[in-house]
């Protein structure tokens, strides 16, 4: 098996217990993203939301050029662009544009989105989003082969300059249900995959492939990646450092479909950690000494078959301690990675 790492789900959230500056935190999410390509993993990864009260990161390509220009090796993936909430032929555009700066770095992860709020406040109907996201993909093709393309009513245009490669960054699609999954074996060269157990990635997996067949596609061009919350640490107390923090991080995604934002008239904290919470947390989490982490990543290695399998370790904890934060990027990269690497 082949099997690459990444470092994510890099947000710029402000955890309402860490003192630094939203300034702070994109400069030490770039100090990060070099330290990842010093440690050795293959790729890091930024994530979309608009309107959070904490700053949930809303306009990746301009930190994906941020990225590029502090590192020369490392892909930078966007998981994901939410893609009907951008005009077609400027996302192609700005997407063409870190191309070039990072020299045919980017991954251009899409996704359709789900949060009413995002739509509403950039004046973008819902209704039809996984529409306008074929729509796009489609769109972008087109126009990163130099080709005359149209968006909606207007007159065709040629989109410059072109990516670095000739057909344009390779597009992921997030995706969990069978109707994702299937347009990812149609249109994309990747799927990315979250909140799922090794058997149902495999699962997953298996849809994958069927409907490649179907479409006579050839697998061997097709990637496959999962992202999940991980914490290794050597020795004991791996969970209590970590636990505050990934009740933040999956009380904060539940916060965001509730009232929206622009509604409310105060700010929230997450509720007290409950033993209810708390397993639930636990069991969605590879969070334990390296071994056990490397053990539990090899599962989902598996269950991707003999598709190149790229594993994101969801490391980027909004509100731990910087010094602890580098420290867990390095053992992941020192102990976990040289562990799977070579397919064991």
């Amino acid at each position: 098996m082949s099997v690459t790492f990444g470092f994510g789900m890099i947000s710029a959230q402000r955890d309402p217990r860490d003192p630094r500056t939203d300034a702070d935190l994109y400069a030490a999410l770039l100090d990060l993203c070099a330290d990842a390509e010093r440690l050795g993993y293959d790729a890091v990864w930024v994530t979309e939301h608009h309107f959070v009260d904490d700053g949930y990161m809303p306009s990746l390509l301009p930190v994906c050029a941020a990225i590029a220009a502090r590192t020369s090796r490392i892909r930078i993936g966007t998981g994901v662009v939410l893609a009907p909430l951008y005009h077609p032929l400027r996302l192609a555009e700005d997407a063409a544009t870190v191309d070039l700066i990072s020299r045919g770095r980017l991954v251009l992860g899409l996704g359709a989105g789900y949060r009413e709020e995002e739509f509403a406040g950039l004046g973008v109907p819902r209704k039809g989003s996984t529409a306008a996201l074929e729509a796009t993909i489609t769109a972008l093709r087109r126009a990163w082969s130099g080709e005359p393309v149209t968006a909606g009513e207007g007159d065709p245009v040629r989109v410059t300059p072109r990516p670095y490669p000739p057909d344009g960054p390779p597009i992921w699609l997030g995706a969990r249900k069978r109707p994702g999954i299937r347009r990812a074996a149609r249109m994309a060269q990747g799927l990315l995959a979250a909140r799922v157990t090794p058997d149902e990635f495999a699962a997953q997996v298996r849809v994958l492939r069927e409907e490649m067949a179907s479409q006579g596609r050839d697998p061997s061009g097709m990637s496959v990646a999962v992202h999940c919350p991980v914490f290794a640490w050597p020795g004991p107390g791996a969970w209590d450092r970590i636990a505050p923090h990934l009740h933040y991080l999956e009380w904060k995604y539940a916060d965001m479909v509730s009232v929206p934002y622009g509604q409310r008239t105060g700010t929230g904290a997450p509720p007290p950690l409950t033993p209810r919470v708390e397993a639930t947390l636990r069991a969605g989490a590879l969070v334990g000494t390296p071994a056990a982490v490397a053990a539990a990543v090899a599962a989902y290695a598996r269950a991707a078959g003999d598709l190149p399998f790229h594993f994101v370790a969801r490391l980027y904890w909004p509100g731990l301690d910087p010094v602890v934060q580098r420290e867990a990027m390095a053992v992941f990269a020192s102990e976990v990675i040289p562990a799977l690497a070579g397919g064991a």
